[in-house]
């Protein structure tokens, strides 16, 4: 090619694309209208900006990045921020990617807004003019989380995600709309529940314990019959102690959901604990936590009271002086639920501090051994 055929190429793909420019229309749409709309500002909050009247190709050509296998969506040139067509889609098999998708030029924004989970989060903006074909504000008004239509069903993951909101907008007063807790309570029965992935799972239970009001999260799943289903081999219990125990992990003193994780699992069967995380394929360090949680919690409400020998073996088993940050996590995890830990830290410490080199090298693990149970003892006599 010549470079006067190259020139007139490229003019012909920058009028295109600035034509094409007019012809498709961006909109803000999902959480950060609904987040703006009650008044949260957030800049945690990710902005998902749809795209009617595009293609594929034409994003490509316009510079834009497609990111992922399943679904049309591209990365800003420039800013980097996600960008999606408007699709509509159509159920073909069970769970979270049982679908067909067309996101051709024709699918209109009511079609794309129409797929949504909850009309909450159906608002889409354009120059600062709202888009609302769902009645989501009304429902942000009236507090009510919503399904747009009856295919809500068609995906298990939506149960879990208005539990979650539930818990994320309980400070607003937000509950679940009757219709749509029907309807949640079918999936169950129906089965669809059963086709949630460990991955989802986890991930909206991580988000659900990273907001300062998780009790929801529990309870809407309890109510629906969900719970027992997706945190199989714990049990649901509908009685007040269990609800209340729910409650007790809101307005905890910390924000990390690794340990309201710990502190959820806390007087479950220890075993249980770790079939759950093994089912949940949770990181390691959540299951670790948890389990040291749950053995240790009431040993440590009476640490001053033990004997010598239990307490080096508390030591060894927690590896306190090796794992120095789990072992933080851990009394952090305890100082949450109301447990005085100013003695197991100065006693670790005192433990951490043995100077090895003026111990006996005949058997140094020995010598180690008997230093602590000194130390230890120590300790108790003076406390």
């Amino acid at each position: 090619m010549n470079k006067s055929n190259r020139v007139l190429y490229a003019n012909i793909a920058l009028f295109n694309g600035l034509y094409n420019t007019k012809i498709m229309k961006k909109y803000l749409v999902g959480g950060a209208v609904r987040d703006k709309l009650l008044g949260i500002a957030d800049n945690n909050t990710e902005k998902d900006w749809l795209i009617v009247g595009s293609s594929t190709a034409e994003m490509l050509n316009l510079g834009y990045q497609k990111v992922g296998k399943d679904f049309p969506v591209f990365l800003h040139p420039e800013s980097k921020e996600e960008y999606a067509l408007a699709r509509i889609e159509r159920k073909v098999g069970k769970g979270y990617n049982g679908f067909e998708f067309d996101s051709g030029k024709s699918v209109t924004l009511e079609q794309d807004l129409s797929r949504r989970d909850i009309s909450i989060n159906a608002i889409a903006e354009r120059d600062g003019e709202l888009f609302d074909p769902f009645n989501g504000r009304a429902d942000i008004e009236n507090g009510l989380l919503k399904h747009i239509s009856p295919a809500f069903s068609e995906d298990p993951v939506r149960v879990l995600r208005v539990a979650r909101f539930a818990a994320q907008f309980k400070k607003f007063g937000f509950k679940v709309a009757h219709s749509t807790h029907k309807l949640m309570q079918n999936m169950v029965t129906s089965g669809e529940v059963d086709a949630l992935t460990a991955e989802r799972i986890f991930k909206e239970l991580s988000r659900a314990l990273s907001v300062n009001t998780p009790s929801a999260f529990f309870k809407v799943l309890t109510a629906c019959g969900a719970y027992e289903k997706v945190f199989f081999p714990l049990k649901s219990y509908e009685n007040e102690r269990h609800q209340n125990s729910f409650e007790k992990l809101d307005n905890m003193p910390t924000d990390s959901a690794k340990i309201r994780f710990a502190i959820w699992l806390k007087d479950e069967n220890f075993e249980l604990i770790g079939q759950l995380c093994q089912r949940l394929k949770c990181p390691k360090k959540y299951q670790e936590l948890a389990q040291l949680t749950n053995q240790y919690y009431q040993f440590a409400q009476k640490f001053s009271q033990q004997n010598d020998a239990e307490i080096l073996q508390f030591f060894a088993k927690t590896d306190a002086i090796r794992r120095k940050n789990r072992f933080a996590e851990l009394l952090q995890t305890f100082e949450v639920l109301g447990v005085d830990v100013q003695n197991i830290s100065k006693l670790t410490s005192t433990l951490a501090a043995i100077d090895v080199a003026k111990l006996d090298k005949t058997d140094i693990a020995a010598a180690i051994k008997i230093e602590k149970i000194r130390l230890i003892k120590l300790f108790i006599d003076s406390t």
